[in-house]
This record gives structure tokens, sequence and C-alpha cells, in this order.
């Protein structure tokens, strides 16, 4: 029985280390998702620019309010080499497209079906994000408003 016990502790504990959250400090691990052409689009390609990951859902209503700062922190600072990478977490395409469309949004967007990806990053709540500097380091996680467009000066 206590060989038992051990085991399902050992399992459980190699689960959490395998699905860890990535952290700040560490290389933000690749993503490779497709786009709403079809086209797959992976985070490595954006290597040399200032990297917002945004996970987000046309259902959820933070992240469209979030999308609006977005919007504006993107046209101030896209041509200095910030990037997008929203990821939805959308249950199926549609409102997700929809959702693009009504927010105006012109950066990166890309469909996580089945959230796959949010699952290995253990997002539990939405929006999540992460800032990566040009290196593809996480530098910061959930920043908003001032605080966010501050980082994202810094690391330009």
């Amino acid at each position: 029985m206590v060989k038992k016990i051990f085991f399902i502790i050992l399992l459980s504990f190699n689960f959490c280390v395998i699905n860890a959250q990535p952290k700040e400090g560490t290389k933000a691990p690749n993503i490779v998702l497709k786009n709403p052409e079809g086209n797959e689009v992976a985070l490595a390609s954006l290597s040399g620019k200032v990297v917002l990951i945004d996970f987000w859902a046309s259902w959820c209503g933070p992240c469209r309010t979030a999308n609006k700062q977005f919007r504006k922190l993107y046209e101030k600072y896209k041509n200095a080499g910030f990037e997008i990478y929203s990821i939805s977490c959308d249950y199926t395409m549609a409102p997700w497209l929809k959702a693009i469309k009504a927010d105006k949004i012109t950066w990166l967007q890309v469909y996580d079906e089945k959230s796959i990806v949010a699952d290995k990053w253990l997002i539990s709540y939405l929006p999540a994000t992460f800032l990566l500097n040009k290196e593809g380091v996480i530098v910061a996680r959930d920043l908003h408003g001032k605080m966010l467009e501050d980082a994202i000066k810094v690391l330009l």
C-alpha cells in the first residue's frame, strides 16, 4: 500500500513539473498555432522583438477591454519592434473571428484549438499575459495600463 501511495505522489509531482507555468527569467517555450487564414505562426518567428503573449477569449469581458489598450499600444510601438501574439481560447472559431473584427484587432492572432497551449501553460484565468524581451525571455506577467507601457518602453 505504501508503495502505491508513493507511486501516486511521484506521478503527481512529475505532472506538476512537466506542466509548470513558464516563469519570469526563463525563455518562453515556442508556440506554433494557426492564424485566422489557417497559416501556422510560430512565436519564435518574432525573435528580436518585444512580445506580449496574450491569452484571451471573445466571451471574456476583461479580455475585450484589454484589447482596447492593446490596440493603442500596438499602434504606438509596432514600428519600434513591439508585437502582440494573441492566443484565442475560444471554444469555436466563429466568435473569435467576429471579436477580431469588432475590436479592430490588427496584431497577430492565433487559435488554440482545444486550449492545448493554455493547458500546457496552466492558464487558469483570462486574460493572462506574458511580456517577453527581444531574446524571448519572460520578463513580466499580467502587467496592465501604465506599468505595461512603461515596461515596453524600457525593453524597446
